[in-house]
């Protein structure tokens, strides 16, 4: 990989001069966003534009993966090999990932559980699963990278993927998850299976980005809405929509913040308070024991994976909660500020040598606690959260997409309080 400022040529598009600084959205305010926050984003622009080189990597990680994604897709619901049980290819489908083949039956029917072992039939090209995975990368590359380079080039294949996947009659999803997670031979959809469906927050938020742009009109984002209405209703009314307002770990969590980000998408702000008003007591205060661990989620067999899910889960809450006056990141037990809480416990861990004491199959993978750890910086503004920053070594922390959604560079002096391992 060449190094941040070489001369590096992209479709006409001269990096150097984009880390130089002399791109056009960094004077350009970022739009209002749900899962990001716009402030952050433009002090981010701003650091680039002043040549900050801590962000660099980042931005040309960034642009690399975006010229990578203006090729991906089409993705559809379409593209699955096989039908849903409505008959309806429109609807989407997918499989249950930690359920396999009953090795005591003939037909290996009924399906039975090996929590976080994943059997690949369920990203095979029977299920949707996949295919609603890669969109979310991809226009989340994509409308990213538009908005740091101004490249119109990004938000026209990002929207060309949100078209294909919502708005296009001959390939667009139905809006309902009535076969979300499906077990063989055991059910045929799950509310568990609304899961997936947070995937549609990238959608949501590089729609916005990409708002005015020549692909993505204003009548298009209307439509938008729309399909999000028709599904908020479908969410909050269906009988796998209700089971899984009901569970109490990462899912709940998950379904909430799906709930307030479509409300708050489609303007019902009411639906959006009257959901968070409950999230203290529903999901911080039942998920997070005072010495700050998960124990709805250290009983998982990637208990790293899933507790740091659920906090990012819950951290999203709390960034809906102040656009609408609720302050969620201080809420507290007795003096325990619970979302504090959560991450002291998982942080010390973003250093590899400090083994996860709880069971993790599979890989552990310490840059899944970068981004808690730099949102949190920014949040709490803790010195002790930066040390912890200070341990995330290595190029792919450096050219982390978060480094640019959470700047902490740009609360810290050039000449480094944050290390440049």
């Amino acid at each position: 990989m060449s190094p941040a400022g070489a001369s590096l040529s992209f479709g006409g598009f001269l990096l150097t001069t984009l880390l130089a600084g002399a791109a056009a959205p960094a004077s350009a305010p970022t739009p209002d966003l749900l899962g990001m926050k716009a402030s952050w984003i433009d002090a981010a622009k701003t650091a680039l534009a002043a040549g900050d080189p801590r962000l660099s990597p980042a931005l040309e990680q960034l642009v690399l993966d975006a010229e990578t994604a203006l090729n991906a897709g089409p993705f559809t619901v379409m593209a699955k090999s096989i039908r849903p049980p409505s008959g309806d290819r429109h609807d989407y489908m997918s499989f249950g990932p930690y359920w396999w083949p009953n090795p005591e039956t003939s037909d290996g029917l009924p399906y039975v559980r090996r929590d976080g072992d994943l059997n690949p039939e369920a990203r095979d090209e029977r299920s949707d699963s996949r295919n609603l995975i890669q969109l979310a990368i991809a226009v989340d590359r994509l409308a990213l990278a538009f908005t740091f380079t101004g490249e119109a080039r990004f938000a026209e294949a990002a929207a060309r993927l949100i078209h294909t996947w919502f708005l296009n009659p001959e390939t667009a999803m139905n809006p309902h998850l009535e076969y979300g997670q499906a077990i063989p031979g055991r059910v045929e959809g799950r509310g568990i299976g609304i899961i997936e469906s947070r995937n549609f927050l990238n959608v949501i938020d590089a729609a916005i980005l990409i708002r005015g742009s020549e692909g993505w009109t204003e009548s298009d984002h209307q439509s938008l809405k729309e399909w999000f209405r028709a599904y908020l209703t479908w969410l909050r009314t269906s009988s796998h929509g209700i089971d899984e307002s009901r569970t109490l770990n990462n899912h709940g969590t998950w379904y909430d913040v799906q709930v307030v980000s479509f409300a708050l998408f489609i303007g019902d702000r009411e639906t959006a308070l009257r959901t968070l008003e409950t999230v203290a007591e529903n999901r911080f205060e039942t998920q997070i024991n005072l010495d700050g661990s998960q124990p709805g989620e250290l009983a998982r067999t990637k208990s790293f994976n899933y507790s740091t899910m659920n906090l990012m889960g819950m951290s999203s809450l709390a960034h809906l909660g102040e656009k609408l006056g609720l302050d969620l990141w201080n809420h507290r037990v007795g003096d325990t500020v619970l979302l504090r809480a959560a991450l002291d416990f998982l942080a010390p861990h973003i250093d590899p040598e400090n083994a996860w004491p709880h069971e993790q199959i599979g890989a552990f993978e310490p840059i899944r606690l970068l981004p808690l750890l730099r949102q949190g910086f920014l949040i709490y503004g803790d010195p002790e959260l930066l040390r912890w920053i200070e341990q995330a070594r290595g190029e792919a922390m450096r050219r982390d997409r978060s480094v640019l959604l959470y700047p902490v560079e740009a609360q810290t002096s050039s000449a480094g309080t944050i290390s440049r391992r």
